[in-house]
């Protein structure tokens, strides 16, 4: 894991097109600017498992494909 410094409007770049901006620094908090391509999804730890989660139980509740009785053939 890299791990930088920065402070308040210091950026961060990925790549040639991505760039992480710090806002603000607060106590305990820091407020972060993503600047990325719309291709690129962009979430929160926290939502990104659960999207995971809801589609790992989506793919497991699907019903698989009846077995279909073609009478010998």
């Amino acid at each position: 894991m890299l791990i930088l410094s920065r402070k308040v409007n210091e950026k961060i770049m990925i790549g040639d097109d991505i760039s992480i901006s710090i806002i603000e620094v607060r106590g305990d908090q820091v407020r972060l600017g993503v600047d990325a391509p719309r291709s690129v999804k962009v979430f929160r730890q926290e939502v990104f498992d659960a999207i995971k989660a809801e589609n790992k139980a989506a793919a497991e509740s699907r019903p698989g494909i009846p077995d279909i009785d073609l009478g010998g053939r």
